[in-house]
C-alpha cells in the first residue's frame, strides 16, 4: 500500500459559500476530509491539518513550519509521496521556498482551488485527485517541488498566478508546464535540468521588493536607505532597465553593501544586462546589480532571502543568480 502524507495549510480550497451574502469564508471543517479517502483503497492518506491560513497571511515563517514538517516525514522514511493544499495568492512563493530548501526522495506537490468546495464547478476534489496522483509516480521523484493545477504539472521554479478567477491561472511562462495529468495518467514531457538547494533552520532577514514604472525616482530607494533591509529585488522595466532617476537611491544601497537582483515586471522573458544607456541593464549590472533570468521578483525575493539566510557572499550571490 502506498502512503502519502496530506498538509492542509487553509485557502479557498478549504473554504465555503456564505449562501445569505456570497462571501468565501474558511469552514468548521475541513471539506476535503471527507473526500482524500475516496479516491483508491490502495493508497493510505495520512491527513494534516497544519495551518488554517488564507494564503496573504502566510508568512516566511509559516514556510518554514512547512518545510520543517516535510524534513520530518523525509527522516520518518515511510512515505511515498507528500501534497500540501494551500491558497493560490501564495501558493507560487511557498513552492519555490520548498523548492530551494528541500531534497526530497519523494514528490512534493503543492495544489488548491479557485472556488470553494460548494460552488458550481469546484474544482479542489479534481485539483486534489490529481496532485496525489502525481505525488504516486515514479518519474515525479527528483523533479523538486511541483504545483498541479487543472490538470497540469509545474515547476515550483517557474510556475505563477496568471488571473485572479480563472481556474486555468496557474501558467509558467516562457516555459511552459512540464507535464500533464490525464484520467489517472500521470505524464512528463520536460526535464528539470538545474537543481539547487540550500539548508534553511530560520528567519532573520528582510528583504523588500519594489516594482518600477515610467518616472519613477528615488523616494522609495532613499527610504530603504535608512531602512534595516538586508536585500532588495527590483522588478524592473524590460530587459531589466530603471529610469535614471532612480539611480542616486540605487547607488547608496549598493554602497551600504545591499544586494539588489534585477528581475522584469514583463510576463514572458529573461532580465538581461543588454542596455548600455543611464539606467540601462549594462550600466545597472556595472554599479554592482545582480540579474536573475527566468524568475519573477516574488520568487526571486524569495531565492535571496534563502541565500541571505545562508551567508551567501555577494560575489557568489552574482553567481548563483546567473547560473
Amino acid at each position: 500500500m502506498k502512503r502519502i502524507l496530506l498538509l492542509h495549510t487553509g485557502g479557498t480550497i478549504s473554504m465555503s459559500t456564505d449562501q445569505s451574502t456570497g462571501a468565501v469564508k474558511p469552514s468548521d471543517e475541513h471539506p476535503l476530509h471527507k473526500y482524500s479517502q475516496l479516491f483508491d483503497e490502495n493508497i493510505e492518506i495520512i491527513e494534516e491539518d497544519i495551518l488554517e491560513l488564507p494564503s496573504p497571511h502566510i508568512t516566511l515563517l509559516h514556510m518554514l513550519s512547512i518545510q520543517k514538517r516535510l524534513n520530518a516525514a523525509i527522516d520518518e522514511d515511510h512515505y511515498d509521496g507528500a501534497v500540501i493544499t494551500h491558497g493560490t495568492d501564495t501558493l507560487e512563493e511557498t513552492a519555490y521556498f520548498l523548492d530551494l530548501t528541500l531534497d526530497s526522495p519523494f514528490p512534493i506537490v503543492l495544489t488548491g482551488a479557485m472556488r470553494p468546495i460548494d460552488e458550481i464547478g469546484s474544482d479542489g476534489v479534481r485539483n486534489l485527485q490529481s496532485a496525489i496522483w502525481t505525488a504516486l509516480s515514479e518519474e515525479a521523484i527528483n523533479k523538486g517541488i511541483l504545483v498541479v493545477m487543472n490538470e497540469e504539472i509545474h515547476s515550483a521554479r517557474y510556475v505563477t498566478k496568471t488571473h485572479t478567477t480563472n481556474v486555468a491561472t496557474f501558467r509558467t511562462p516562457t516555459f511552459g508546464p512540464i507535464g500533464i495529468v490525464s484520467k489517472n495518467n500521470v505524464r512528463f514531457f520536460q526535464k528539470i535540468v538545474f537543481e539547487e538547494t540550500y539548508p534553511i533552520n530560520s528567519i532573520t532577514k528582510k528583504v523588500a521588493l519594489l516594482k518600477a514604472y515610467t518616472g519613477m525616482d528615488s523616494i522609495l530607494f532613499e527610504a530603504l536607505v535608512e531602512s534595516n533591509i538586508d536585500g532588495l529585488v527590483i522588478e524592473a522595466l524590460g530587459a531589466g532597465n530603471m529610469p535614471p532617476e532612480t539611480l542616486p537611491g540605487i547607488k547608496k544601497l549598493l554602497d551600504k553593501g545591499i544586494p539588489i537582483v534585477i528581475t522584469s515586471r514583463a510576463f514572458n522573458g529573461i532580465a538581461q544586462d543588454i542596455y548600455a544607456y543611464k539606467g540601462g541593464g549594462k550600466h545597472l549590472k556595472s554599479l554592482g546589480a545582480i540579474y536573475a533570468p527566468g524568475l519573477t521578483g516574488v520568487k526571486a525575493r524569495i531565492k535571496l532571502q534563502v541565500l541571505l539566510e545562508n551567508n551567501i557572499s555577494l560575489e557568489d550571490l552574482n553567481e548563483i543568480f546567473e547560473s
